[in-house]
């Protein structure tokens, strides 16, 4: 153990001006290779070039510069490029086994990049998560949820796997079923529910709602309400509406039912 402890300040005694340099040629050439990156990526945003395809550059970007770094600062050190590379390729091969799955992540990246099926920003559904895109990486695709937790997933799962963009659009059609009893009068409460639609102002004109009779269920005669809405106003819409058609059958006497079960007790005479 002394005899490694000695020879490695042997070295630094002899090579410390080379090992400085180096050290300055890293520290510096990291802190450089991050602000050249954010450089390219707030020209290409000034230039209204995409913001996914300024990140996706910006990182790329940052992981080419360190890569001349630590070349620079190896050969500083008197490390022959030569003998480095053969070991950089053959450590590339080892590595490029290993790492087949951040490859494919990799080459997925760049297709959602070229395709473009989803942007920063927008409201989206990948590999069964959904969320706002914060930002795609070279690697991974980053969502913040409607309940603000940062999902991560691989890109190579994105594109392997259906992509609903609920943004893209611009508008998007809600989905209710509304179930009133058979005793009730199904042009009444038509009317009663086409009135809570028409009196919130976020609904849209165009394309012009649905208000149906679509089944006759067990228990129920059932209604399909369709109207349509901004893609921001979805959810916010939804909800007064369901609470504004309950408030208003209940005002006007229509009953949705809920489920029962009649029992009948038998008894056996002796």
């Amino acid at each position: 153990m002394d005899k490694i402890v000695d020879k490695i300040y042997e070295y630094l005694a002899t090579y410390w001006l080379q090992v400085l340099a180096a050290v300055i040629i890293f520290v510096v050439g990291r802190w450089l290779a991050k602000v050249i990156s954010n450089l390219v990526a707030n020209a290409m945003i000034k230039a209204k070039v995409d913001a996914t395809l300024a990140n996706f550059v910006k990182n790329l970007c940052h992981i080419a510069l360190l890569t001349f770094v630590v070349i620079a600062a190896l050969k500083k050190l008197g490390i022959p490029m030569t003998e480095f590379t053969v070991i950089v390729g053959a450590a590339g091969l080892a590595i490029g086994f290993a790492l087949q799955g951040s490859l494919a992540n990799f080459a997925a990246g760049v297709m959602l990049i070229i395709f473009k099926p989803f942007k920063v920003g927008e409201f989206v559904e990948l590999a069964g998560k959904m969320g706002t895109v914060k930002e795609i990486q070279i690697f991974n695709t980053i969502l913040n949820s409607p309940d603000n937790v940062r999902i991560i997933i691989p890109n190579n799962q994105v594109t392997g796997s259906d992509i609903k963009n609920f943004t893209v659009n611009g508008t998007r059609r809600i989905d209710l079923v509304i179930g009133v009893s058979y005793e009730d009068d199904l042009k009444k409460t038509q009317k009663v529910i086409e009135e809570v639609i028409s009196s919130d102002e976020r609904v849209l004109k165009e394309p012009a709602y649905t208000v149906a009779v679509s089944e006759l269920a067990d228990s129920s005669v059932n209604f399909v309400v369709r109207p349509w809405v901004n893609a921001a106003d979805y959810w916010g819409v939804r909800f007064d509406l369901i609470e504004g058609i309950k408030l208003a059958l209940d005002k006007n006497g229509i009953t949705i039912p809920f489920p029962q079960h009649d029992i009948h007790m038998k008894s056996e005479v002796a």
